[in-house]
């Protein structure tokens, strides 16, 4: 079920059935004026604690996939990976994670949480509001992690996953042992915004720490400040800084979880397997998490599991190579509807 990608990015939008869905796309949300290829409109559907901004693409009756962004980044990663899913026939679903673009906090008192146990409830809660019974789960960064929260905790919700840089869950007890340093490097705005300066450079310069970001996590992809733009409109929401700095300070150790959250976060602390279909991609030039082979997360993929390597690709694997991301997500979902 499983083969193997050939990195070959060129010229795959040529293809008729993706153009047609392309075209489908044109329409767009304000937020997003002046892209070349556009996802909008924009939807709205109150999931769980969360009234959650989305895209949807595809037939309403084609199997489901929820593709699922990182940080410093927003939906437009999946702008080229969506609408070849879409001609495919699967319904595809681009949500905003919590304090993105138009997704906000139904209620002002909920704690405004960015740890582990709420992105992967927040998954949950859009497929039961969504009345998605089933899903592939497809992501990278947070949204990898989102999806391998769901995907360890409810198998029975996620009949396939795709993630980059495989086993996401956090083991937050090991969060004060240092790692190699050309990786601390890479993660130097983790410990920045465990400070108020953090906080406050969060606030004022979104923009340049998503630059600086981008060019340490992607040395070989070459985007232009429109797609800047574009991503950065995602992080003018009133919960985005607050979100950002409990999520990095949770999972290192130096803020509490919420108690909404402490079962869930008790179930993740033992590090469950993934038990569903997985095929895991590492970038080649990721310049944040290094490509492996994937024997060091073997053990925690205990169901049919394919690992990939592709080259010249960096941390925002969706967006640099949008072909091998949205092959690896239809062998999934094609092996769902097979069966």
């Amino acid at each position: 079920m499983f083969k193997e990608i050939q990195h070959n990015r060129r010229g795959f939008l040529a293809t008729a059935a993706a153009g047609v869905v392309a075209a489908q796309f044109a329409s767009m949300s304000s937020a997003h004026a002046g892209a070349a290829f556009q996802l909008g409109p924009v939807r709205q559907v109150k999931a769980g604690v969360l009234d959650v901004g989305y895209f949807e693409a595809g037939p309403a009756d084609g199997p489901p996939v929820l593709l699922l962004h990182g940080f410093p980044y927003s939906v437009d990663s999946f702008v080229e990976v969506a609408p070849i899913l879409a001609a495919r026939g699967a319904r595809v679903i681009v949500p905003y994670l919590r304090g993105h673009g138009p997704t906000r906090f139904i209620d002002n008192a909920t704690p405004r949480s960015g740890q582990q146990a709420a992105i992967g409830v927040d998954v949950v809660a859009l497929m039961d509001a969504l009345k998605l019974d089933r899903a592939v789960l497809a992501g990278y960064d947070w949204g990898g992690r989102a999806a391998c929260v769901a995907a360890a905790l409810w198998p029975e919700r996620v009949s396939g996953l795709v993630s980059v840089n495989s086993y996401l869950i956090q083991d937050i007890a090991k969060a004060s042992l240092p790692v190699a340093p050309s990786v601390e490097s890479g993660i130097w705005y983790q410990h920045y915004f465990l400070s108020e300066r953090g906080r406050a450079g969060l606030v004022a310069n979104r923009r340049e720490i998503a630059r600086t970001i981008w060019l340490r996590n992607s040395p070989n992809w070459r985007f232009d400040e429109a797609t800047l733009a574009r991503h950065v409109a995602a992080f003018d929401n009133p919960d985005y800084v607050d979100v950002v700095i409990h999520s990095y300070r949770h999972r290192l150790g130096a803020a509490d979880g919420y108690a909404a959250y402490a079962e869930v976060e008790r179930r993740l602390a033992a590090l469950p397997a993934i038990t569903v279909p997985t095929i895991t991609l590492d970038g080649g030039a990721d310049g944040v998490v290094p490509a492996t082979d994937g024997k060091s997360t073997a053990a925690k993929f205990t169901g049919p599991r394919s690992h990939r390597v592709v080259e010249n690709a960096g941390h925002n694997l969706p967006e640099e190579a949008p072909k091998e991301f949205a092959e690896a997500t239809w062998e999934l979902l094609s092996a769902r509807r097979a069966g």
